[in-house]
């Protein structure tokens, strides 16, 4: 249940009032700041792949923006506000999963890790529990806000992951959806960091009623 403003402090949610504090908005903001770090570096690791042509210094720059992506998601993870906490806590494990598995990667092939996942579609057993944490994203805002570009996402990511995995992506087709994937991305990104922070922060009466109900069930 969405939350419904009272006064510019206090909001009414499905099992009370409460305050939103200016520790939830900090917490919003880094939320926020942390998409659009992953989203910028995603973006530009692609605008690079595509313009600049395929070189060693920029399959390597491109590796090193995928990790600083994995950093922005990693961060955004930490702070986002999910309701269902197993959820939350799955999509931290996916993202630490994926971080180790690249950096594993990273270390057993000499070639940047790009130019490793395009050569090896099986290292998407690893890499892509962090694409897997960034679709809970999408789906959790898709599901809150009702938000096009990440309903598409939602989709489009794990079926872009998986036809690669098994070696059924056309090279044209994978670039073409590697750029809907960024501009998406991008397009939601940026909206994130315009949009009211009290909807981010979600209806914390829920938040507390569920903490009480697993202290009950401990």
């Amino acid at each position: 249940m969405v939350a419904t403003e009272v006064s510019s402090e206090t909001y009414e949610g499905q099992f009370g009032p409460f305050v939103i504090t200016p520790n939830d908005r900090r917490e919003v903001v880094i939320y926020r700041i942390g998409l659009g770090v992953a989203a910028f570096s995603f973006a530009l690791a692609v605008t690079l792949l595509l313009l600049g042509g395929v070189t060693a210094g920029l399959l390597w720059l491109a590796s090193g923006l995928y990790f600083l992506m994995w950093v922005g998601l990693g961060v955004s993870l930490w702070f986002i506000h999910i309701y269902l906490r197993p959820l939350h806590q799955a999509l931290q494990v996916f993202w630490l999963v994926g971080g180790l598995a690249s950096i594993g990667l990273a270390i057993s092939f000499p070639a940047p890790l790009v130019l490793t996942a395009y050569q090896q579609p099986l290292s998407m057993l690893g890499i892509g529990f962090t694409f897997a944490a960034l679709t809970g994203i999408f789906f959790k805002e898709a599901f809150c806000f009702n938000r096009l570009e990440t309903k598409i996402l939602t989709l489009l990511v794990p079926a872009m992951l998986l036809t690669h995995l098994v070696g059924a992506l056309p090279v044209m087709l994978g670039r073409d959806l590697l750029i809907v994937w960024a501009v998406l991305f991008s397009v939601f990104a940026f909206r994130k960091l315009v949009q009211p922070i009290p909807p981010d922060i979600g209806d914390k009466s829920v938040f507390e009623y569920l903490k009480q109900q697993r202290q009950v069930n401990a």
